[in-house]
């Protein structure tokens, strides 16, 4: 089964919400399937949001999902959808760099951000989910906040994280399995670099 099948598959069976299919449909309209999840670092090669993604789903379903507590739809939502506002936003474009064996220079390919729709990182997949199924606040809460001390939010200085990690476990438990795939599981999987 590839990448996109199995992303497909358990976003079917375990988010059953009004308007889920209709998202997915949206999403497969966009490059989601195909972009990368980064320029240059973690998962910057073809089909990387996806890997990211699946990545997260998995750490977040093996380390920090209690069956007997916590909602299946809503870890799937937060963890398979949480990167969706990287559809659309990345671009080829070639680059002349130094051959290392011949010494001639050659044009390769590689990822730059074209953000056409600049409303933030957490915010903007928010926004877009919702506008074709409804979120819980915590999992509002977690998407939003998901990158952690990354967001620029987060590194002015204010709170709102701190109490949406108080308040939501959710949004811990997306947060560290986003970290623990970006910088564990995904070393290596960059087509720019090697570590």
């Amino acid at each position: 089964m590839g990448l996109k099948e199995e992303f497909v598959s358990i976003y079917r069976e375990n988010i059953k919400r009004e308007g889920a299919e209709e998202f997915l449909e949206w999403l497969q309209g966009t490059d989601f399937f195909e972009a990368p999840a980064s320029t240059k670092f973690h998962c910057a090669c073809k089909e990387g949001l996806l890997m990211h993604s699946l990545n997260v789903y998995k750490v977040l379903m093996e380390k920090h999902f209690n069956k007997e507590t916590d909602n299946l739809e809503s870890a799937t939502i937060c963890s398979l959808l949480h990167d969706v506002c990287k559809s659309r936003f990345y671009k080829v474009s070639t680059r002349n760099v130094k051959n290392d064996v011949t010494g001639v220079w050659e044009q390769v390919p590689f990822y730059m951000v074209e953000d056409t729709f600049p409303y933030g990182h957490g915010e903007k997949s928010v926004f877009l989910i919702e506008r074709f199924m409804r979120l819980k606040t915590s999992e509002a809460m977690a998407i939003r906040w998901h990158m952690g001390g990354f967001d620029d939010s987060a590194r002015s200085g204010g709170f709102s994280i701190s109490l949406a990690f108080d308040k939501y476990p959710l949004a811990v438990q997306l947060h560290l399995s986003d970290l623990e795939a970006t910088y564990l599981n995904e070393k290596g999987t960059s087509s720019v670099r090697n570590s």
